[in-house]
């Protein structure tokens, strides 16, 4: 795909490669990236938490794995015949609160190990504006669904942002000073704040992270939002809803980040795994026919051989 506009990016003085160990964090786009990890079979771990899109859920859920900090009964409340947790995302709420924290408290123990044992730690934020609980006066994650009342709305200046980075960046190095921490902004836009209110929102994430992430050797920023504004400025590149990137777009922002973030080592082998993706996503005419098991043999050589050299790999 050829662009009249192409943003510049430097190539990583620390790609990654089959060996790395990642670890990403933050809004949807975060997610849609992780997928392509994970189809590549790369090792990486997305959202223990679940999706968070701020700044500051992502510094507090980063500071509880790091500092091993357990989730009580007072972290937790009941609204809608389920036990929910300000500071993670729905997909973690229960019926019941004693598995809720037991839940949240094994996460804490496994994300703790994997900040330490990881090589690359990929966050991405998606947000500036935060909903503050009235009656706690802290800062949320996730309402619930929630009644608004309950909440008092507002945005997080640069200042903020990029003192919350600073935190996120000193509680990693706590326990993992070599680990590379990539930085990005989602390309996502959040049109219910309002298009002007969503162009302020990503405009202090973007300043907060020049101002601070850069500043740091083993930090990075990858341009996921600027990629989706500038080269990818049309909306033949969003989905139906005219907000998300669709197909097109993260396979694209994925090629870009490929070629600058992960090991020219590393492409033959993503042929290789991406060749035996495809073959087990093939559905044939007869199962039972000698071609078939005949391809079904060859694809198990193909994988017998990828996980010799790679045993973390699994199909």
């Amino acid at each position: 795909m050829q662009f009249r506009t192409k943003i510049s990016i430097s190539k990583s003085d620390n790609p990654i490669d089959y060996n790395s160990k990642m670890v990403s964090l933050g809004s949807c786009f975060a997610v849609n990236m992780a997928e392509k990890l994970d189809y590549f079979k790369f090792q990486n771990t997305c959202n223990p938490f679940g999706i968070l899109f701020h700044p500051l859920a992502i510094e507090k859920m980063i500071d509880f794995a790091v500092s091993n900090k357990l989730f009580t009964e007072e972290d937790v409340f009941f609204y809608n015949e389920r036990w929910h947790s300000f500071d993670v995302h729905s997909d973690w709420s229960n019926s019941n609160n004693e598995e809720l924290i037991a839940n949240l408290n094994a996460i804490v123990q496994s994300t703790e190990q994997q900040i330490k044992e990881a090589t690359h730690i990929i966050i991405t934020y998606g947000t500036s504006w935060v909903y503050r609980n009235v009656e706690s006066n802290a800062v949320v994650a996730n309402c619930h669904k929630v009644p608004q009342k309950q909440f008092s709305k507002e945005i997080l200046s640069v200042e903020i942002i990029e003192n919350s980075i600073k935190n996120t960046v000193d509680l990693i190095q706590r326990v993992n000073p070599k680990a590379n921490i990539v930085f990005t902004v989602s390309p996502v836009r959040h049109l219910k704040d309002g298009f002007v209110e969503n162009q302020v929102s990503k405009a202090n994430l973007i300043s907060a992270l020049h101002s601070s992430s850069f500043q740091l050797p083993t930090s990075s920023y990858f341009p996921s939002f600027e990629i989706m504004m500038d080269e990818l400025r049309d909306y033949r590149f969003y989905a139906e809803d005219m907000i998300h990137p669709n197909q097109v777009a993260i396979d694209y922002i994925w090629e870009r980040f490929s070629e600058t973030s992960i090991s020219e080592e590393s492409f033959s082998i993503m042929k290789e795994v991406e060749t035996i993706q495809k073959g087990l996503q093939h559905r044939p005419f007869n199962p039972d026919s000698e071609s078939h098991q005949q391809f079904l043999s060859k694809l198990q050589d193909k994988m017998a051989k990828i996980q010799k050299q790679f045993p973390e790999i699994q199909f």
